[in-house]
């Protein structure tokens, strides 16, 4: 893609000056590209948008606008960094074919790992209270950034339809690791039980460490961020996903399976923060479901990874040819100790 000259874009869409020695790349995520911009004492997050990713920046936008009317900033102790509205009042800029958006720059520290259970427990507490800050709001308003993004029992269908269409040779290992997802469709009927009771809720939907800015000394949540997949959802969602990246012994990529078990007193801290977070709003039921949500966020996981591999690789960006049936292989294993007591 040929992106726009940053200085002419943003001063034509922008009520701010900027040189172009003061805008520079930031940051490692994969998504967006990022730019760090400074303009006199004020520092913005320039993002040229992936169309790819998200194909419906107008549902982003139209989120962020609720999010932008509804949500008072006096509800939450950390920075909710939603985009600067252009000179017309978008929170989105198009020049030359590249759609992107100017958002407040908070300084602070993103991790991707969590060192100890203390930070487990800021991070789960910052997120929901997000779903506690935004309870007034009704999660209907918000459209699907990514449709069904967390939908076990279509992704349930959809490894079925992969299984059935795969090219793969099914040797003992493959079709071992087939035959485990195959048999988790009674945790795709308890998902399809828990929601027909389980109120929705606007969720964050990406809850994974790096969402998050930290202050210097990983004290405190000094803002949430990557915004783009806030939408209705279930409570259990933010935090199953949380578990799945937090309370785990190795990273998704691991191929350590004898050192792949559940980091039992994150696990903890992470369910004493959420709850902390949401105390007041969560139901008694949305509490019973929380430790279900670890289950389900890394089963849905490993159905994704074991379809893509299925399918030849077409989503996921792979190092090696097997990487993603080892993906599926490492949540299998993190399945299976979710499955234990942690007594």
């Amino acid at each position: 893609m040929n992106y726009p000259n940053w200085t002419e874009a943003l001063e034509s869409h922008y009520a701010i000056k900027v040189a172009s020695s003061d805008i520079h790349p930031f940051g490692d995520g994969h998504i967006h590209q990022t730019f760090l911009v400074k303009s006199g004492a004020d520092a913005y997050i320039l993002q040229a948008f992936n169309k790819n990713v998200f194909k419906y920046p107008e549902r982003i936008s139209h989120n962020h606008e609720i999010l932008l009317e509804g949500i008072n900033p006096k509800d939450l102790p950390f920075t909710l960094p939603l985009p600067i509205p252009t000179k017309t009042g978008a929170l989105f800029a198009e020049d030359k074919g590249s759609i992107f958006r100017l958002s407040p720059f908070v300084a602070g520290r993103c991790v991707n790992e969590v060192k100890d259970p203390r930070q487990a427990y800021l991070a789960a507490e910052a997120f929901a209270i997000f779903i506690r800050a935004a309870k007034d709001l009704n999660p209907q308003d918000f459209q699907e950034s990514i449709p069904s993004f967390h939908d076990l029992s279509l992704r349930f269908r959809q490894l079925q339809e992969a299984i059935n269409h795969t090219r793969r040779h099914f040797d003992q290992e493959l079709r071992e690791v087939v035959d485990f997802y195959l048999a988790q469709e009674s945790l795709v009927q308890e998902y399809e039980n828990w929601r027909k009771i389980l109120p929705l809720r606007v969720t964050h939907s990406d809850t994974k460490i790096n969402n998050l800015i930290f202050s210097e000394y990983m004290d405190k949540v000094r803002a949430v961020i990557d915004l783009d997949t806030i939408m209705a959802g279930y409570a259990m969602y933010d935090f199953g996903d949380l578990v799945r990246t937090v309370a785990c012994t190795e990273g998704e990529s691991s191929r350590n399976w004898e050192k792949i078990k559940v980091d039992w007193e994150k696990y903890q801290a992470l369910l004493d923060g959420f709850l902390e977070g949401g105390k007041g709003l969560l139901t008694e039921g949305e509490i019973e479901s929380l430790p279900f949500g670890g289950k389900m966020m890394t089963c849905i996981m490993g159905f994704r990874f074991l379809a893509d591999y299925l399918n030849g690789n077409i989503y996921y960006a792979i190092h090696y040819e097997r990487q993603n049936l080892d993906r599926a292989i490492n949540q299998m294993w993190l399945l299976k100790g979710l499955g234990e007591s942690n007594s």
